[in-house]
């Protein structure tokens, strides 16, 4: 079913959607933001909108299948914008029958409201107690009225006061909010709508329905065994999460140190995974963690400080570079404090830990002063003056300091690989549609990590058709609701990916090969190219800032030397 809530009239009407249907996921999101929002309209007024769609496979038994979109135009980049995310919300979203949510103009007298999804529909209930409210004390609110099994998506003061990097911040199954729909600033597009919160109760909803059920525990079992045997998601992630590339990337001159200034960190393994999980382990947190139902890499984590006390979850290598190398910074206790202030406050940590580096650039704080770090992202958080230039971003941190080095594309920014020393990554720094974005098209993968062969990641040979079919796929994946991370198996495991083409055939009836959900994925690139496109961003966009070109890196003092033109042949298809 498709609901279409309007804030102004506080009215909900729904259809099925016909006009979109066979789409989900970040197909779906993207396909109506093209189709019906204005690419020159504001990103904060009436004419955006905000759309939320499980994966064609969200709510189901697959294995790291809970993930979910949200998209609307970026007030952070002024492009389209899909923005994903696991916990507990895509999955019962999925399960209480909701294929899309489109949430339409605004709300009057600058009222807040809660958004309350069940099986038999959606009503708006006005929330006046929550204005003000973080996302840890609004959420614990809301659980108090509706219950610990729902799931929960929360704005905090950084998206009700409409800062250009707020996030959403989901809950996870025990309940905490933290998972974020971090990037581009969606939280701030929810606070624009006077929507404060969205609760999603499935009690009473019927499981989900299979076409071939008999194939589709076929299909899930390929991609189970695909991911339980391989190398990156069997052991890598599972044992020290994602930051287990603080010292890969640091050992490849590739880990962005001092706002981009030097590829190495003299004390990166301070705030690598293996310190990190040695920290965990010995303060009795978990180390390995699942996120959203279904997930069997369990990459996250639960993180203690010194007198035990619970913190934060799921701790990223990119906030952990963002917070650590990138200001010159080595306390993990800091990272961790960080990283709840901005799940609390409601802000993307790359995001503010790429203007925390631009900040120390411009002399605000001294880099490597993680408590000056704390008390800046205090300020935004209180929305003094300072604290409203650094919500709004390193791009316009940037320019309100005189700073030359801000590392953004499109006005977003880079997050924790340096494109110079890591040229395929760099390519999808430059040219995806959503402004610096990594998980856009993982070429990490092959460059640092061998996955699926190997490529010198110091070399511009090849990097642009890497990125290219990275990107393709990845905009496959972020439609089915599956956990990017699932790529690191399916591109050397082929069997897994058969196993994704049997379920998705399997859930709906269809008969489509991986080439025709590739085509897909190219679809929604096109897609997003156009609303771009519309919006003023052409070709001559999909560049990196032109000090990567000169600046030379250490260790390897090397550039970005892929030419223009050649960044223009990603979409050539």
């Amino acid at each position: 079913m498709f609901y279409r809530v309007n804030m102004a009239t506080l009215t909900v009407t729904k259809d099925a959607g016909e006009q979109y249907k066979g789409l989900a996921g970040r197909a779906l999101t993207s396909k109506i933001v093209k189709i019906e929002v204005d690419a020159n309209a504001h990103a904060l007024g009436k004419l955006n909108k905000l759309i939320l769609a499980p994966g064609f496979l969200t709510g189901t038994f697959a294995p790291n299948a809970g993930r979910m979109s949200f998209g609307a135009k970026s007030p952070l980049t002024g492009t389209i914008k899909e923005s994903n995310v696991g916990g507990f919300i895509g999955h019962k979203l999925a399960r209480a029958g909701a294929e899309a949510i489109i949430v339409e103009d605004v709300a009057q007298d600058g009222k807040l409201y809660t958004m309350v999804v069940t099986k038999d529909g959606i009503k708006l209930e006005e929330c006046p107690e929550l204005k003000g409210l973080n996302i840890y004390d609004a959420t614990a609110k809301l659980q108090e009225k509706y219950g610990l099994k729902v799931g929960i998506a929360a704005i905090g003061t950084a998206g009700e006061n409409k800062m250009a990097s707020a996030c959403i911040g989901a809950t996870d199954q025990e309940g905490e909010p933290t998972r974020q729909a971090g990037r581009g600033g969606l939280g701030a597009v929810m606070g624009s709508k006077g929507l404060k919160a969205i609760v999603v109760d499935d009690a009473g909803a019927a499981n989900i329905a299979f076409a071939n059920e008999e194939a589709f525990r076929a299909g899930a079992k390929k991609l189970a065994k695909a991911l339980t045997s391989h190398a990156v998601t069997g052991q890598g992630l599972p044992t020290y999460g994602t930051n287990v590339l603080v010292n890969i990337l640091n050992e490849a001159g590739g880990l962005p140190t001092r706002n981009f200034s030097e590829g190495r960190f003299e004390n990166a393994n301070d705030t690598g995974g293996e310190t990190m999980y040695e920290t965990i382990k010995a303060r009795g947190a978990n180390p390995t963690h699942a996120c959203s139902p279904g997930c069997i890499i369990r990459c996250s984590q639960t993180y203690k400080n010194k007198e035990g006390e619970m913190v934060t979850g799921g701790l990223e290598y990119e906030t952990c570079w963002g917070f650590g190398a990138n200001i010159g910074a080595n306390n993990l206790d800091d990272i961790a404090y960080m990283n709840r202030l901005c799940d609390d406050y409601g802000v993307d940590t790359i995001e503010m830990a790429v203007t925390l580096g631009v900040a120390m650039e411009a002399g605000i704080a001294k880099f490597g002063d993680s408590k000056a770090a704390i008390e800046l992202i205090h300020e935004m958080g209180k929305a003094t003056p300072l604290g409203r230039i650094l919500g709004a971003g390193a791009a316009v941190t940037g320019k309100v300091y005189g700073v030359t080095r801000v590392p953004t594309v499109k006005g977003q920014g880079i997050p924790a690989y340096d494109p110079r020393a890591v040229k395929g990554v760099g390519v999808t720094y430059a040219t995806t549609t959503m402004g610096a974005d990594h998980t856009a098209g993982y070429v990490v993968a092959t460059n640092i990590l061998g996955v699926s062969g190997k490529t010198d990641p110091l070399a511009a040979e090849g990097q642009v058709d890497l990125s290219r079919n990275f990107q393709i796929a990845t905009s496959f994946i972020d439609t089915t609701g599956l956990c990017l991370f699932v790529a690191f198996a399916i591109l050397d495991i082929p069997e897994g990916m058969e196993g994704i083409v049997e379920m998705c055939n399997a859930r709906y009836g269809w008969n489509y090969t991986l080439n025709d959900y590739l085509e897909l994925g190219k679809e929604v690139l096109r897609d997003e190219r156009a609303f771009n496109k519309a919006a003023g961003f052409g070709d001559e966009s999909d560049d990196l800032p032109d000090f990567f070109r000169f600046e030379s890196l250490k260790p390897h003092d090397v550039v970005f030397d892929i030419p223009k033109e050649e960044l223009k042949q990603v979409f050539n298809f």
